[in-house]
């Protein structure tokens, strides 16, 4: 039922900016197209509006370490590593297929990530690109929970990516969020949530740009011990590649997960670093 939830919200998306996507594909001055706002396919948690080119697959493998919190108990966080191992499939530039696998609660996830609009130097003022997920948690053991069913292992996110190009410098990101869990841990906790997230890039140099992104819930519950995550990155251009360097207060790597169940607490030095690395074949 829930993933009726997010196939209702992409398509009128897509209806209302199919008139843009034709046109896309009927004009040949590829030069009226503004040039991309992300070089990497993450701003640092959140997703950014870059897709991966038709026929073209990513590999991309993600790594949190644990808190630098404890210091030398854990070596920094090195004992206590998430990692992600994400593959993404070019349909074509427009639409971009993904499947990853994380350490964090055994996730499983596939995605779906559509771009709607493109900004133009004179024209359309922002890129649009939809983006979809089902998580199945495989860390749930029906030992603890009697009665388990299949679909309580089921989340699903849906968001929209609303990007703009302010300059070559800079670009900005929004991005309103829906996600659901079918279990959730808190009684409190409602199972459908909402988020905004806001995301940027300033480029430093030739090769270096400084990223940030912020999410902010609106519903969780009260008693939550968990935070809005916030994160800040460096990207290195490396050949065409991009090498994503970052800390965050939030381990996990999935929406549902780095939204929901960020544990860490930049005021205490509770926070986490980690890395994007990509191979493109």
């Amino acid at each position: 039922m829930k993933a009726l939830y997010l196939i209702i919200f992409l398509i009128p998306l897509a209806v209302f900016t199919q008139d843009d996507l034709l046109s896309e594909i009927d004009n040949n001055d590829v030069t009226d197209f503004e040039s991309a706002a992300f070089k990497g396919l993450k701003i640092v948690n959140f997703e950014s509006t870059k897709m991966v080119s038709q026929k073209e697959l990513y590999f991309v493998v993600s790594h949190r370490f644990g808190s630098i919190k404890p210091g030398f108990e854990d070596f920094f966080g090195l004992d206590q590593a998430v990692t992600r191992l994400n593959f993404i499939y070019g349909i074509s530039d427009a639409i971009n297929l993904g499947v990853s696998r994380s350490s964090f609660l055994k996730t499983y996830e596939g995605s779906i990530k559509l771009r709607l609009a493109r900004q133009r130097k004179k024209g359309m003022p922002f890129t649009l690109v939809g983006f979809g997920t089902l998580l199945i948690n495989g860390a749930l053991d029906d030992v603890n929970l009697p009665g388990l069913a299949f679909e309580n292992r089921l989340g699903y996110t849906g968001q929209l990516l609303v990007a703009k190009k302010f300059n070559k410098n800079f670009s900005l990101e929004l991005i309103p969020t829906f996600f659901h869990d079918n279990l959730v841990q808190l009684d409190e906790q409602e199972n459908s949530q909402y988020a905004l997230g806001i995301g940027g890039r300033h480029k430093l140099s030739k090769r270096l740009s400084l990223n940030i992104d912020y999410g902010l819930h609106f519903n969780r519950a009260d008693n939550s011990p968990f935070k809005n995550p916030l994160s800040v990155g460096i990207d290195i251009e490396t050949g065409g590649h991009v090498f994503q360097l970052h800390f965050t207060n939030a381990q996990p790597m999935n929406t549902n997960g780095f939204l929901g169940q960020a544990t860490g607490d930049w005021a205490e030095g509770d926070i986490f670093f980690g890395f994007n690395l990509s191979r493109v074949f």
